[in-house]
């Protein structure tokens, strides 16, 4: 919402400096928005002529206007300055205050009645885009032309500032002492509304906003010839072909009214809301008993900015409120053809406090989920929310009174929209999925179009050009003198423009060299593949990954090498990396191009696929890094969530992912996914969950009806999927018990109280859960248990005013007691906790479990890979004073080992005895996790080993294959490690250890340099802490 402030001139300002005038400008601000004028040298009557944009958020901000004049040597004097408050324009008469003199005032109290002269402005507010840029659009205006224009407007509204506005000379002003109230009503607003004066100074250009007579149609007056009445299929063609591309305004604070997909095209839905020749309107007022509505015709307003009409009626009268008129004034703020965005500022000033408030509702049509059928389909989005034009002690009270009354209305509403709109059935939608998936198809990019894209650029074309210059000018010049240092084969600059001429084509060639290495490693990283099939039935997660936007640059390059990972319930999947790049496409340029059509839009995804989970997914963790070796704590360019909770699963069919963090945040980062969810087990989900359940309660749990499940979907607008498993009567303890009743799903945990009217309600995920404790009885729990349930750092924020504290780190902790069946309570919360949120070590245990498994099963051929094929350096080598049999206990499973693994940085490590794979031969498995310290991505490592003794029997060769696991590029490569430890000559005490490493490349890929060093670094290190606490051990003895 854009708000226009016209600067014009200033009269009577006080002389400032020592030559008797002033050298005045205007600032102006609106919450962190500043702007100011030009200074005008010399003038006590300056005259600026221009015109500033604002965007505003919030209507009860004010805008302040001061003038200043400035010095060149010291700090700028004020002259004065002015409030005028936002709210005041919006609920004025066309959304505009007209022109008007208005006083300038002191800064200091004591200086109120010093004349501190006149500015003239001119403020409205313009509803083409409610996402403006708000960046300045200072337009010079002749003074004539904008008086001119001013006497076209009325003064709709007093500004209510600390001073009324000063007419010119001719006109004439008057003070009035409003009228005693004459009801009850008027008396109580007059005590609670401390800030409204009970007189109000009026002139000929300005009424008190509760005097402004009722708008009508016929009240509406042409301003303009180009606003003639028209069709209303004129005047939005008009208004889309206006449209330059401005955004969606967003839903409205106050909450959503209706959100629901239609099988209609987008315009004949906006016909049938808003023409006036539909019969829609009409039919909801009466179903609303409604009585005498009257629609204005749609008038362009405020220069053909903006499509409004007048529409009122008589409510009808309810319980506590007698029938009232209200009038509605409607306003097109967005309309582009596929997307209509209308503005309902509803008012009702003859209800009690009708004058402090106005209701506004948003309506947004935008282009819906393309259907199986191929039919048109439309998103409805009403929101709304109250803006009030002055303080109240009763806003609270108003704003329920407001949402009770619209829910009801608009149930109305809808019911009777779906008997004449078809709505779209959700099934529907779960076929979407494989319409957008299965567009899916391989294009293999040519050769000839990659090197295209790369080398045809101006570098190239301008190297060649030099070549052939430089080559031209080689075959026409004559031999040169040998002269200075030069000897024969050796030519040296012979002046400073040589030598610069030298340096540009040696720039030129590092860059055309460049290029050329970018080109080479695109055409080998061409047909690489990172898809992988989900396996199971349950709930299957797939993700699209198309397009990242800005990502922030962290090399002196200006991009970044980023790739991201997705986690959701405990599954990772990793997206491949992309290298160079700050608005990357995956699977769009290197690799296989694999082309989502939707409509004429073509663009590229990646489609990453979670195995079937058991439990339906909360929340999917997404975060970008900055890849820079298996080893290097890794740059995080931003991270973001997808709630499933509380998002529309079909709103994630296509959406943008605004990523948090400080750079990502100061890069606008985001990343364009497409998610889907879908279950493959069928309609006994419910059933089977609640089996597994009552096994870890131990009791048995009921099925809760459709109807239960529904309302509690409602109450805490939860999507359709999620159903209630059981609920508990409870005290929430805060500073004073709360009573109230406690819900159980699978994925949340919620509580409700209802008491005298005020409602309490929040809820939070199982994952966000760190510690669940039980707390024994005291007095001040009345005697009962108390459960006290710890978030993790920064989670639940939505759910903090039911915490009872917040400790330093910022978990929120919440307590409750007085159970009526405690042990019950406890078990189910525990064992659903537990099904939703293991803890690291439970998980780490598992994962162990899991990969030692799979490493005690013996190979079948009992082939083992040949070291020989891959080229070995040597990493470390060191003569030990060490008994050759003290030095192989580090591989004999024992303490030492142990010890030494856990001090380079293995966790949770674990290996199998030695068993004998032929003569001499023996051969065992390994198992550990990385430290942190070790490996940002904490990977693991499951690795083969064999020992045998050295050809001449004087000491052993250990030979190691390893893989890496949970780290980029792991699955490119296996590390191999060689380990001979042997006997030094008989003059030399101790024994020679030498290690030596190699890595077999399994799949190509641009940075294997940078990961060998990265590799050769780490490794170099852990084995100087490994063998160091061998001599330190050896040493204790």
């Amino acid at each position: 919402m854009k708000l226009i402030v016209g600067v014009m001139e200033a009269r009577n300002i006080p002389a400032m400096d020592i030559n008797g005038f002033s050298d005045p400008y205007v600032k102006l601000q609106l919450g962190k928005q500043r702007y100011k004028t030009k200074v005008m040298k010399k003038t006590l009557n300056p005259i600026w002529g221009e015109e500033f944009s604002f965007k505003v958020e919030d209507l009860n901000e004010d805008l302040l206007i001061s003038v200043l004049d400035e010095d060149k040597y010291f700090n700028d004097d004020f002259v004065g300055h002015l409030k005028v408050p936002v709210s005041q324009v919006f609920g004025a008469r066309n959304k505009s205050l007209g022109t008007a003199w208005y006083a300038l005032h002191p800064k200091n109290k004591r200086l109120k009645n010093k004349d501190r002269g006149e500015i003239l402005f001119n403020i409205y507010f313009s509803l083409n885009n409610l996402n403006c840029d708000g960046d300045p659009a200072p337009t010079l205006r002749k003074h004539e032309d904008m008086a001119s224009n001013d006497l076209s407007r009325s003064f709709s509204g007093s500004l209510n500032l600390s001073s009324p506005p000063i007419q010119d000379d001719n006109m004439s002003s008057k003070e009035e002492k409003s009228s005693a109230q004459k009801s009850l009503a008027g008396r109580i607003t007059q005590m609670f509304n401390r800030n409204v004066d009970t007189a109000s100074t009026t002139s000929t250009r300005g009424t008190d906003l509760t005097e402004i007579p009722e708008i009508s149609s016929a009240d509406i007056v042409d301003n303009k010839s180009d606003d003639q009445s028209s069709s209303f299929e004129e005047a939005i063609e008009a208004l889309c072909s206006r449209d330059q591309g401005s955004e969606v305004p967003s839903n409205l604070p106050g909450g959503v009214l209706l959100d629901q997909l239609y099988v209609i095209a987008q315009k004949e839905l906006n016909s049938l809301l808003f023409s006036p020749d539909s019969s829609f309107p009409r039919s909801v007022a009466e179903l609303q008993g409604s009585t005498d509505p009257q629609f204005g015709p749609w008038k362009f307003e405020n220069g053909g900015e903006s499509l409004q009409r007048i529409y009122s009626y008589i409510r009808a009268p309810t319980k506590l409120i007698k029938a009232v008129k209200a009038t509605e004034e409607h306003t097109y703020i967005k309309a582009d053809g596929k997307t209509f965005s209308v503005l309902a500022v509803v008012s009702t000033p003859d209800v009690m406090y009708g004058s402090t408030f106005k209701t506004e509702v948003l309506y947004c049509i935008t282009p819906g989920t393309e259907l199986p059928s191929g039919e048109q389909s439309s998103h409805l989005v009403i929101s709304w929310r109250t803006n009030f034009l002055q303080s109240t002690m009763m806003k609270s009270m108003i704003e329920n009174g407001t949402r009770q009354g619209l829910r009801e209305s608009f149930e109305h509403f809808t019911t009777l929209l779906e008997q004449t709109v078809k709505p779209v059935d959700p099934k529907d939608l779960g076929l979407n999925k494989e319409q957008l998936l299965g567009s899916l198809q391989a294009e293999p990019q040519s050769d000839w179009k990659l090197a295209f894209q790369y080398l045809a650029n101006f570098t190239m074309a301008s190297t060649v050009l030099m070549s052939l210059y430089v080559i031209v000018h080689i075959c026409l010049a004559g031999p040169s003198t040998i002269q200075g240092l030069e000897f024969v084969g050796l030519d040296l600059p012979d002046s400073i423009g040589e030598l610069i001429v030298c340096a540009v084509l040696v720039l030129q060639g590092e860059r055309v060299l460049r290029l050329i290495s970018r080109y080479v490693h695109a055409r080998a990283q061409k047909g690489s593949d990172h898809g992988v099939k989900a396996q199971g039935d349950g709930w299957l997660l797939t993700v699209a990954l198309i397009e990242g936007s800005t990502l922030a640059a962290v090399d002196s390059s200006g991009f970044c090498d980023p790739y991201v990972v997705f986690t959701c319930n405990g599954k990772t999947r990793t997206s491949s990396i992309k290298y160079q790049k700050s608005a990357p496409q995956w699977n769009g340029e290197f690799n296989i191009a694999l082309c989502l059509c939707l409509g004429s839009v073509y663009m590229f995804a990646e489609i990453l696929e979670f195995d079937a989970m058991k439990e339906p997914p909360s929340v999917l963790d997404v975060e970008v890094f900055d890849f820079d070796g298996p080893f290097d704590e890794p740059t995080s360019l931003g991270r973001s969530e997808v709630n499933f909770v509380r998002s529309n699963i079909s709103d994630l069919a296509d959406v943008w992912v605004p990523l948090q963090g400080k750079l990502a945040q100061a890069c606008q980062s985001k990343l364009h996914l497409r998610v889907f969810v879908e279950n493959t087990r069928g309609g006994n989900v419910v059933t089977e969950y609640l089996k597994k359940m009552e096994k870890e309660v131990g009791k048995k749990i009921n099925v809760r009806s459709p109807q239960t499940n529904s309302t509690f979907q409602k109450l805490f607008g939860l999507p359709p999927e999620e159903f209630l498993i059981n609920d508990f009567t409870c005290h929430l303890k805060r500073r004073m018990p709360l009573q109230g009743r406690l819900f159980l799903s699978p994925r949340v945990i919620g509580f409700h109280a209802n008491l005298f009217g005020h409602r309490t309600k929040f809820f939070f995920l199982w994952e966000d859960i760190e510690d669940i404790q039980v707390f024994p009885p005291t007095l001040s729990s009345m005697g009962s248990p108390v459960i006290v349930v710890t978030l993790r750092p920064g989670r639940g924020l939505d759910a903090r005013h039911g915490a009872k504290n917040q400790d330093e780190e910022g978990r929120l902790k919440f307590h409750y007691q007085s159970f009526v069946s405690f042990n019950i309570a406890h078990r189910t919360i525990m064992a659903l906790w537990k099904a939703r949120a293991l803890s690291p070590e439970q998980k780490v245990q598992i994962v162990e479990e899991e990969s030692e498994s799979k490493g005690l099963q013996p190979d079948e051929s009992g082939s083992f890979l040949v070291l020989e094929d891959v080229t070995m350096s040597e990493v470390y080598s060191r003569a030990l004073p060490i008994p050759i049999g003290f030095v192989m206990d580090l591989f004999s499973g024992g303490e030492l080992e142990y010890k030494a693994m856990k001090r380079a940085g293995g966790l949770n490590y674990s290996c199998t005895p030695w068993e004998s794979e032929k003569a001499d031969v023996y051969e065992r498995q390994v198992y550990y996790r990385f430290d942190k310290r070790v490996s940002g991505y904490r990977g693991e490592v499951t690795s083969t080993q064999q020992k045998s003794l050295l050809p001449d029997k004087n000491g052993w060769l250990i030979e190691e294959v390893m893989t890496l696991h949970g780290v980029p590029l792991g699955d490119h490569f296996n590390l191999h490690l060689r380990y001979q430890i042997e006997d030094l000559h008989s003059r030399a005490k101790g024994r020679q250890v030498r290690v030596f490493f190699g890595i077999a490349w399994l799949k190509s890929t641009k940075h294997e340099k940078r990961i060998a060093n990265n590799i050769f670094s780490n490794l170099e290190g852990r084995l100087k802490v490994i063998f160091g606490v061998v001599e330190k051990e050896y040493t204790a003895r």
